[in-house]
């Protein structure tokens, strides 16, 4: 009794139907090819919020396609009624639930990535403890490249249940923080003074930001964090660097001592 009702659900596959279906496929996957090759490239070529913008539409451009290609597909193969279509997704769903559940899970997750962006292409962001650049984001998993050149993929189902931590969050901008560790006998507001003009003075510095200098008193000394932003959120370790290496100088020639922030069971004190 199956046999009849599963041979209803399939058309008839000649030669020119399937000649139909690879070119639908070698299509599909050209311009997928195409969009993930073309859009980054041209996205280098601009700066700032442009280039975010045109990263942001690589996994919209490439889910669109997949959709238009399963829709020219399903006909091709399946009687379209609404009987065969309904009988068809159930199986396929029963089929990604039990077999493949994590899978399916980190595909829909990526779906709603796609939809909700909480991270794009260009974004920094950091998941589990992994910190790094939006590079690439798939069907199933999203790939950041970290601060030391390493590549990591990581599913997109953890967002179903780890934080995301993003910092620019599709602006070319993101805050970055130098700190500073004093002896606390010093004149805490020319020491402010003096990191506001380090940070004034960047040739890294994005002027439309604050800046701000934050000041803690600690039972061991004063803790300065100086936030700024960069122009391009790809300079943030290069303008740490810099406000760290140039505000160390500054402090020195205003006759401030350092100080070294205790360690207490590998957290900072």
């Amino acid at each position: 009794m199956e046999t009849p009702q599963l041979a209803k659900l399939f058309n008839t596959l000649d030669t020119g139907t399937l000649l139909e279906l690879l070119l639908i496929v070698a299509v599909a996957t050209l311009l997928i090819v195409v969009v993930q090759k073309l859009v980054p490239w041209l996205a280098d070529q601009l700066h700032g919020a442009h280039r975010l913008y045109l990263l942001a539409m690589v996994p919209l451009l490439r889910l669109g396609i997949l959709v238009v290609a399963f829709m020219l597909l399903v006909p091709r193969i399946i009687e379209p009624s609404f009987q065969n279509m309904v009988a068809l997704l159930g199986t396929v769903g029963l089929a990604l639930g039990f077999a493949m559940k994590d899978y399916a899970s980190s595909l829909i997750a990526g779906v709603v990535v796609v939809g909700e962006m909480p991270y794009r292409n260009g974004d920094w962001i950091e998941i589990n403890g992994i910190y790094g650049e939006v590079k690439h984001i798939g069907m199933r998993t999203v790939q950041i490249v970290t601060p030391d050149d390493t590549q990591v993929s990581i599913p997109h189902l953890r967002m179903w249940n780890d934080p995301v931590f993003n910092a620019n969050c599709g602006k070319p901008q993101l805050q970055c923080v130098a700190d500073f560790y004093l002896h606390p006998a010093h004149d805490a507001a020319a020491a402010r003074l003096v990191l506001q003009d380090v940070a004034l003075t960047s040739p890294y510095l994005y002027f439309d930001d604050p800046i701000i200098v934050v000041v803690h008193e600690k039972p061991w000394g004063t803790h300065y964090r100086l936030k700024a932003y960069p122009i391009d959120a790809r300079q943030q370790f290069r303008f740490i660097s810099d406000l760290t290496v140039r505000g160390k100088a500054a402090l020195l020639r205003l006759g401030v001592s350092f100080v070294t922030a205790p360690v207490v069971a590998g957290k900072q004190a």
